[in-house]
Order: C-alpha cells, then sequence, then structure tokens
C-alpha cells in the first residue's frame, strides 16, 4: 500500500479537531485498509501509568492495562512503538482475543506527554513488518496533527 495515498484518504476523513471522532475515524480507517487485523483501537492513559480502552474496532476488549503489563504497557512505558511477532511468547502478554498472534503498539505522544497507544492485533504471527510499523507510525501523526487535545481530552 502506498504510503501517502493512505496519510491523504485518512487525511480527509479528519476533518474536526475533534480527538474524539478523529481516534473513532482512524481505527475504522485502519481496520478497513489492512488485511488480517482483527483489533484496531486505542488505549488512553487517563490516570497515571495506566491505559483505558478508548475508540476501538473489534471484539470487547481488556480493561484496564496498567503500564506494567502486556505490549501495550510496554509501549506506553518506553513511549516505543512495540512490534512483536508472536504475543504468545512475549511474558505478561494481556490475552482479550485468543486468536490474536502479533501485535503492534504505537504510543501517541502530545507534547511529551503520553495521551494514549494505538494497538493492533493479527491472527496471523509475524504479520507486521518493518514496513508496515512505519506505515501505521504515519497515519498516527496524520492522527496527531489533526486533533485539538485541548483541555477536554481528559487532562491534556
Amino acid at each position: 500500500m502506498n504510503s501517502d495515498l493512505l496519510e491523504r484518504q485518512l487525511a480527509s476523513l479528519l476533518d474536526t479537531r475533534d480527538w474524539l471522532t478523529n481516534a473513532s475515524q482512524t481505527v475504522a480507517f485502519i481496520q478497513q485498509q489492512y488485511a488480517d487485523f482483527n483489533w484496531v483501537g486505542f488505549y488512553l492513559q487517563r490516570v497515571e501509568n495506566t491505559l483505558v480502552l478508548g475508540p476501538f474496532q473489534g471484539l470487547p476488549a481488556c480493561n484496564p492495562i496498567p503500564f506494567d503489563r502486556g505490549v501495550c504497557g510496554a509501549a506506553a512505558r518506553t513511549r516505543q512503538t512495540q512490534r512483536v511477532a508472536d504475543v504468545h511468547a512475549v511474558a505478561g502478554h494481556i490475552a482479550c482475543d485468543p486468536a490474536s498472534r502479533a501485535e503492534l503498539v504505537v504510543p501517541i505522544v502530545i507534547e511529551d506527554r503520553l495521551w494514549g497507544v494505538l494497538d493492533i492485533d493479527s491472527p496471523t504471527p509475524g504479520r507486521f513488518s518493518a514496513a508496515d510499523q512505519a506505515q501505521i507510525e504515519g497515519l498516527c501523526e496524520r492522527f496527531i496533527a489533526a486533533c485539538d487535545f485541548g483541555a477536554s481530552a481528559h487532562g491534556f
């Protein structure tokens, strides 16, 4: 998939500055555009060292997620993207959907503060390549640029 085209398509959907609307549009867009994803969603930092469920597409999800657990917690704690080929090989993995095998989690950092993470699961081991990671990180940057993360964004 062409990264520039995906970013332009997503940008056309992000026609408001409202972070909640844009987060919902972003996860729906990603779920629709990529094959082999069984869950796409945001977890938000609303309390210190804890992520809570935000807009998502997929089966009901685990909530809350402490920073010291799972792949989402690792992305939140380190503020670095986590790309995992086989989640069953990760100690402390949180299994919301036992069908999930691979995971990509991108931290969303606004003005040097963690806002949350974008979590993507796939039932296919090794599903996420370095190119996928770069593409999804680009879509996250497009999402960040489109939003107003003012006081209404749960403490921002």
